[in-house]
């Protein structure tokens, strides 16, 4: 009987043990996930574009271009995001004037990372009224919208699927050949 008892006071104090333990360890890495993981929106900066290609059909006014494009994106994250092929579209007063594929890629945790894709332009002029006038004014305002879904990893230990979502406001100033951008992200894990 001495034995049963004993090893039953010793069983309530290993499994008490045990449980703050977890207990604890739960705490932490909640207090983790809320803090130092949190997820942090990128940022996008736009590196350069350049004419690869440029073709104005007459007398229909149709525009057939291909501009080089780098983009930077510094992800303040402790985690990684590989993300799956993809299309930015842009849109100019609503109407969509150009696609560019983004292949799939991994941007790395807490890094910068460069992406490169050629933008299409496929347009006619003529649909685009506004196009002129704000040409003659200088400046040109543009929309892109991107969305790149994948997986998240944090320390190779957790997968989580992700989506990013991202619209950039760019404005090209036509007399200065200087090209502003502004992006606003959103991440849904």
């Amino acid at each position: 009987m001495s034995c049963g008892m004993k090893c039953s006071k010793g069983l309530k104090i290993c499994c008490g043990v045990t449980a703050i333990v977890v207990i604890v360890l739960l705490v932490v890495l909640v207090v983790l996930f809320l803090t130092v993981f949190k997820p942090k929106d990128p940022t996008i900066i736009l590196r350069s574009v350049e004419i690869e290609r440029l073709i104005l059909v007459l007398p229909t006014f149709d525009i057939n271009a291909s501009l080089g494009i780098v983009v930077t994106v510094e992800n303040p994250n402790h985690g990684s995001f590989r993300y799956h092929n993809s299309t930015a579209y842009l849109n100019y007063r609503g109407n969509l004037m150009a696609e560019a594929p983004i292949l799939e890629d991994t941007i790395p945790a807490r890094d910068a990372h460069n992406i490169s894709t050629s933008l299409n332009v496929f347009a006619d002029v003529t649909k685009f009224p506004d196009l002129l006038n704000d040409y003659t004014n200088g400046i040109i305002n543009f929309t892109s919208t991107t969305t790149l879904q994948g997986k998240v990893r944090i320390m190779d230990l957790f997968k989580i699927k992700a989506t990013s979502y991202s619209t950039c406001y760019l404005s090209v100033f036509v007399h200065d050949n200087i090209v502003n951008s502004t992006c606003n992200i959103q991440i849904e894990l």
